[in-house]
């Protein structure tokens, strides 16, 4: 098959042999696939990881034990997990001490023309999504990890830091808990997309009111955190959104003296962000900026790594 293949900080289109599903794993011919920051930080070298990128996606289910689910259209979670180790037992899956991570880490991902994961981490994708629609399943998931661990509320005044893919579905999601919210970031155009949607934004170099009883921190840079200690109350909570490689120096006495909870956000529920592209809720089409075919699927990555550039696909 074709895949889309990292090799010591270079990738490549190349031919790879079809991936054979192990005990409890379907085989996915993949639809759709959208290029994430992680991608581009693991080019860089985050994780070290060397095979096929990819971990967002939508596919059809083309080989499974359970008969139902062939011929599906599915997404699926990312984190394949032992369910056996201290954590999976503690129900805490994403952090199995004997996960692979599609795309990311020992397990090749979806920017092929075929993948590989276990059955019990797909999830049937809803005949109202379109495919570009379907395949932000994963990251809305992760903005919906926010609203899972941070119980919010109508009177909660949030910043979101951060105009680019992440944030702006970590804001779009928020929206739909508490009003009061704003979105800072340094592209007016990528602003624009969420005023469109009546979530009130600011440029970074606007002043921005204190004492945010929470602040997610999305920019993709490891300055983020800096600004977000600025802006968060005594108190209040700060949540991680970023992952980047860049190494970061912390000082963390305010944080002590203040008393300000650092949050760490990573993969979410599947099951709220299904319903919410699929009703329009969420709402992610007006953020894809082009559609590259697999065979130009490095192409595709550049073009995610410019500054005009929001949301990439890569069609199968």
């Amino acid at each position: 098959m074709r895949a889309l293949v990292l090799s010591d900080r270079e990738v490549r289109v190349d031919e790879v042999p079809d991936p054979q599903p192990q005990a409890g794993e379907a085989l996915v011919k993949v639809l759709m696939a959208g290029v994430c920051n992680t991608d581009l930080e693991l080019v860089r070298g985050y994780m070290g990881f060397n095979g096929v990128l990819g971990h967002e996606f939508v596919g059809i289910v083309e080989q499974a034990s359970n008969p139902h689910l062939v011929g599906k259209r599915v997404v699926g979670e990312i984190n394949c997990v032992c369910n056996t180790c201290h954590y999976c037992r503690m129900e805490m899956p994403n952090h199995c001490l004997d996960r692979s991570v599609l795309g990311i880490l020992k397990r090749n991902g979806a920017f092929a023309d075929y993948l590989t994961l276990p059955e019990e981490n797909l999830h049937l994708a809803p005949a109202s999504a379109r495919d570009d629609v379907a395949v932000f399943t994963e990251p809305t998931a992760a903005a919906f990890r926010i609203v899972e661990q941070v119980k919010l509320t109508d009177n909660d005044r949030v910043v979101v830091l951060g105009d680019g893919k992440l944030g702006q579905l970590c804001a779009q999601v928020i929206h739909l808990h508490t009003k009061n919210l704003v979105c800072v970031g340094k592209h007016p155009w990528k602003l624009q997309l969420l005023s469109n949607l009546g979530i009130k934004t600011a440029l970074a170099d606007e002043p921005v009111m204190r004492g945010a009883d929470v602040v997610v921190e999305a920019t993709g840079s490891h300055l983020g955190f800096e600004r977000a200690l600025e802006l968060v109350r005594p108190e209040g909570t700060i949540v991680l959104k970023t992952t980047v490689t860049h190494p970061t120096a912390l000082d963390l006495s305010i944080p002590v003296i203040n008393e300000v909870t650092i949050l760490g956000s990573r993969c979410g529920p599947f099951r709220p962000a299904l319903e919410a592209l699929s009703l329009g809720n969420v709402g992610v089409r007006p953020l894809v900026t082009d559609t590259f075919t697999l065979n130009d699927a490095d192409q595709a990555l550049q073009r995610a790594a410019e500054p005009d550039a929001m949301k990439v696909l890569i069609q199968m």
